[in-house]
This record gives structure tokens, C-alpha cells and sequence, in this order.
């Protein structure tokens, strides 16, 4: 059981140092902070796991006081939609790149303000939705360490710390 526990450990902690460097998290803080001096916000939007890892990053983010909400992407498609301004920043969360409700957001979100400028933070930079979008953050694809690979571990826990990153960024910055 130790060692079961201790290989989890390892595997987590060698996610995290896998998360490519060379990331655009200055870009991204840029352009946080650009949308703040306009009074506008930062739209962070997920499902499922990656949807809690974006609840999680919008009150963090309100924390260090960048303004910042947590949008569902089925809401966003029954009204919802009205909380995005173009002077705010969309961030999406998918960890495949395929996920068709955010991809769906992205579209709906394009189509409303043309010059909206989108984030996606994924484990697939090569996906459709990281193409589309101005900025790709990539968890750098870890392997889940869910020994049926099931269940979001290593992806989830590495978008976790690229939120974290961007948080602490934004103070310094």
C-alpha cells in the first residue's frame, strides 16, 4: 500500500514538473490584466472535471483580484451567454480539446463579440479548439494515474497548478 502510494505521489509530482515552460502564461496574464483595465473580466468555462478545476481558478483569480466567474457551457447555450462582454477574456478548459460543449461555447462566443480574445488550456494542443483559439496553455498531456485511466488525476491536477501559476502572475505582474 506504501508504495502504491508513493508511485501515485511520483507520478502526480512528475505531471507537474512535465508542464511545458515555454507556455504563454505572460501573454495570458497580459491579457487578464488588459480586460481588468477595461473593466472587463476573466469567463473561465469546463465540464465535468475540468469544469470544478475552472470554478476553482475563478475564485482564486476574484482572490488576487482579477475579476472572475465560472460559466457553464450548456448554460452559456440557454441564456447565460449575456455575462460575456468583448472587452472580457475567455478562458476554456478541455483536457482533449474535443469536448463539444466548450467547443460549442467557443463557437457561440466568437460569433457574439468577433474580437473576444480565448484562452484554451488543454492536454491536446494540437486539437481543433486550441487552433481557434488566440492562446493554447497545454498541461503538457500527462498520463492519468487512474491505473483504469478513467478518472481525471494527472490532467486535472496539472491544470490546477497552470491556474495556480497564472494566479501568482497576476500579483506579481
Amino acid at each position: 500500500m506504501i508504495k502504491m502510494i508513493r508511485d501515485v505521489l511520483a507520478a502526480e509530482a512528475a505531471a507537474i514538473t512535465s508542464i511545458p515552460d515555454d507556455n504563454p502564461f505572460a501573454e495570458c496574464v497580459t491579457l487578464f490584466l488588459q480586460s481588468k483595465q477595461r473593466a472587463g473580466k476573466l469567463v473561465i468555462s469546463g465540464v465535468g472535471k475540468a469544469g470544478e478545476v475552472g470554478k476553482k481558478m475563478a475564485t482564486t483569480f476574484c482572490s488576487v483580484g482579477l475579476p472572475s466567474v465560472f460559466l457553464h457551457p450548456l448554460e452559456a447555450q440557454h441564456g447565460d451567454l449575456g455575462i460575456l462582454h468583448p472587452q472580457d477574456v475567455l478562458l476554456l478548459i478541455s483536457n482533449s480539446g474535443k469536448t463539444r460543449e466548450v467547443i460549442e461555447l467557443e463557437w457561440l462566443a466568437r460569433r457574439l463579440h468577433p474580437d473576444l480574445k480565448v484562452i484554451t488550456l488543454t492536454g491536446n494542443p494540437g486539437s481543433d479548439l486550441a487552433k481557434s483559439s488566440d492562446l493554447v496553455l497545454s498541461t503538457g498531456g500527462p498520463k492519468e494515474v487512474c491505473p483504469l485511466g478513467l478518472a481525471p488525476t494527472t490532467s486535472t491536477t496539472t491544470m490546477v497548478v497552470i491556474g495556480d501559476v497564472l494566479a501568482v502572475l497576476v500579483v506579481h505582474i
